[in-house]
């Protein structure tokens, strides 16, 4: 980063701290374009699905059954987590092991809603990430007081309720299969798409158990990306920021 762009980034809330809370379902692009957004308004980035994942290889690493949910509470209430909240490049190490690609694969997305939907697990992860967001308030954070992008699934509803912008990213489940195909394997072809159907379908079944993030909440704000390109997407974030906070990129 050039020391003109972070003197842009430091004015660009006004000495304001600025959370942004963004909601969504699978491949609705809430990750890659919250990202984004934290990088060009200079906040920080806080990815809880990650948290839920680095949670989930804890438990199978360990070899705790995942279907015993007060041992996977347990576990979890002793997971040595650090999560990096720098957009241009982001961490997850749980102790000494940086798990960041570990926990992409896919025998953790297969697992990760059993950890997800275990209302200890929720309830203490949900602590973290409070702290994260209010951690960004101060001047020795990452943010520099700044603020945060965080995403996920409750964050509209439970984590940040309060937060100065709260946005449901969404997008058809046309648009979502064929962008995890693309992340996933490269294709957005009929065999791609339908070997992700269950990992996107029914991961959003499962996590609507206990949260809901396909429909807004009042006050919420709806950016439908079915139709945008990812720069689109993020303009269009960008600009409900703008118009809640006065906050420009």
């Amino acid at each position: 980063m050039e020391a003109g762009e972070l003197s842009t980034q430091v004015s660009a809330t006004g000495g304001r701290t600025v959370v942004v809370a963004v909601d969504g379902p699978s491949g609705s692009g809430k990750s890659s374009v919250s990202r984004e957004v934290a990088r060009r308004l200079g906040l920080a980035f806080l990815d809880t699905g990650a948290m839920y994942r680095a949670a989930t290889w804890w438990c199978l690493e360990t070899g705790v059954p995942l279907d015993d949910t007060a041992a996977v509470a347990a576990t979890v209430r002793g997971l040595p987590l650090v999560v990096g909240v720098d957009p241009d490049a982001p961490t997850v190490h749980v102790g000494e092991h940086d798990v960041a690609e570990a926990i992409r694969e896919t025998r953790i997305s297969a697992a990760v809603s059993a950890v997800a939907t275990n209302l200890d697990v929720r309830a203490e992860l949900g602590r973290l990430q409070r702290e994260a967001i209010a951690a960004e308030s101060a001047p020795g954070s990452f943010s520099q007081g700044r603020g945060v992008v965080a995403e996920g699934r409750d964050i509209t509803t439970v984590i940040a309720p309060d937060a100065d912008v709260r946005l449901l990213l969404t997008a058809s489940e046309e648009a979502r299969l064929a962008r995890r195909a693309r992340d996933v394997h490269g294709s957005d072809d009929a065999a791609a798409v339908e070997a992700t159907r269950d990992q996107v379908l029914r991961r959003d079944a499962d996590d609507a158990t206990v949260s809901t993030f396909h429909t807004a909440a009042d006050g919420v704000v709806t950016v439908d990306s079915s139709d945008l390109d990812f720069e689109q997407t993020v303009r269009a974030v960008l600009e409900v920021v703008a118009r809640a906070t006065g906050v420009r990129a």
